[in-house]
């Protein structure tokens, strides 16, 4: 997918979009897209879990999710799954259509439904497995907590504590990170965090997820929905767990396993969306989770959250009314400042001429590539084309290129610099040569 990028993204929540009695009043008004679809998943969960979702969340007075979470963590997630299909379907109907969809852990076997990967049920059935095959091979005790800071200060309370089970899970913004982890570590991470004034709160989760912990989980649950065939996507799905969209020919099976043991690199994501061009974020699901973190990456960014106000109706007509404008290829009205960074010391800054050693350079950038992309270093040749040969979406390489700016010291890049000019690694090689011999790029636009 190598095109400039001018998108409405539609972000699906994870576990922790649960709001009680969401879509409730719209339940008991018959409302079709509502009635249809919590239906739908109702029976696939009663048959494979033995319980429905509707009785649950839309009894007189809903649960609370501490509530679910300690006496149905099953109906918890499922609740979530369910309420952004309906969320979409509703949007749907009024005219509002994203042009990407992004989803935040369990999110995105929302996102990748809402795109046509597969039908509702089939979708409910392979969470089902999701839900079932976490519960058998779990004996962690883990837990999961969300720090109220970066990555780089989440990760030095890992290092503080020094066990391989204890892992950064979630990177969302610049604000919170969360990790994942045996109870009794997280436990000491959440003491740690107090006294060094990072907020620490306990997440509502069953289990300790984007972590190795769930390794024989992971193998058990490939075999369990290998037989669920996917059909090609009608939207782009960009997954911030694997670092790029989804493509045609994906082993869903393989990947959806993968996401129980690899970490959610939201923050780093969205980022990397907008800098190719997305402009209006929303969260389809309850709540506004995923948007205020949107937020915190971007400030000023045109964020909508339908289900956030006590409205639901209301809020989704509204929201599909601010989106058309956008859906149809003009601009929010007040769209968001472009976001800059300030350039940083760079070689050469000084304007001493600096000798690039080329060859060094490209082992480098070689190496950066290869972990990125979990392919092995050999096929980083100068003449190799990144999107062709090896899958390298404008998304990735945009977020690539990012944080060879940041590992080089190169600054902001130059204005009107394209992804597109740099289809071979040879040429990406040869533009942080460039920048490292002139020092910091000049310009103040982000790449495109």
């Amino acid at each position: 997918m190598n095109r400039e990028l001018d998108m409405t993204v539609a972000l699906f929540p994870g576990q922790g979009a649960y709001r009680p009695g969401t879509l409730k009043g719209l339940w008991e008004r018959g409302d079709d897209a509502v009635r249809s679809t919590f239906e739908e998943v109702d029976a696939v969960a009663k048959d494979r879990l033995g319980r429905a979702v509707s009785p649950t969340v839309f009894q007189p007075s809903p649960p609370s999710p501490a509530t679910l979470l300690e006496t149905a963590p099953d109906i918890l997630q499922l609740a979530v799954f369910t309420a952004s299909v309906a969320t979409h379907r509703l949007l749907a109907e009024r005219g509002a259509r994203a042009s990407v969809h992004v989803g935040h852990s369990l999110g995105e076997i929302a996102a990748l439904t809402c795109a046509g990967a597969w039908d509702l049920a089939d979708a409910a059935a392979v969470l089902c497995e999701r839900i079932s095959v976490v519960r058998e091979h779990d004996r962690s005790d883990g837990k999961m907590l969300a720090l109220g800071c970066g990555r780089g200060r989440a990760e030095q309370v890992v290092a503080l504590i020094g066990h391989p089970d204890l892992v950064l899970a979630v990177d969302n913004s610049a604000n919170q990170s969360v990790l994942s982890g045996p109870a009794d570590l997280i436990d000491t991470a959440a003491a740690i965090a107090g006294r060094i004034g990072i907020t620490a709160t306990q997440l509502r989760s069953p289990h300790p997820f984007h972590n190795p912990l769930l390794g024989q989980a992971r193998r058990r649950l490939t075999e369990r929905i290998a037989s669920f065939t996917s059909r090609p996507l009608e939207v782009p799905v960009y997954s911030p767990i694997l670092g790029r969209f989804y493509r045609d020919g994906d082993d869903l099976a393989e990947l959806l396993a993968l996401h129980l043991v690899t970490p959610v690199e939201f923050g780093t994501s969205i980022s990397a969306l907008h800098a190719a061009g997305a402009r209006v974020f929303v969260e389809t699901g309850a709540g506004r989770v995923l948007t205020a973190l949107v937020e915190q990456s971007l400030p000023g960014a045109h964020v909508v959250a339908p289900l956030a106000g006590r409205d639901d109706d209301e809020g989704l007509t509204r929201a599909a009314g601010s989106l058309r404008p956008a859906l149809s290829g003009a601009r929010p009205t007040a769209p968001p400042a472009a976001v800059t960074a300030e350039p940083e010391a760079a070689p050469g800054a000084s304007g001493a001429p600096v000798t690039v050693d080329r060859a060094d350079l490209a082992a480098q950038v070689r190496a950066l590539y290869a972990e990125a992309m979990e392919y092995p270093e050999e096929v980083f040749t100068d003449d190799v084309l990144l999107e062709a040969d090896l899958g390298v979406d404008s998304v990735k390489q945009t977020e690539l290129l990012s944080r060879l700016g940041d590992r080089f010291g190169l600054g902001v890049p130059p204005a009107g610099l394209r992804v597109a000019d740099y289809d071979t690694f040879g040429k990406v090689v040869d533009f942080v040569a460039a920048g490292a011999a002139d020092g910091a790029f000049a310009g103040s636009a982000a790449v495109r």
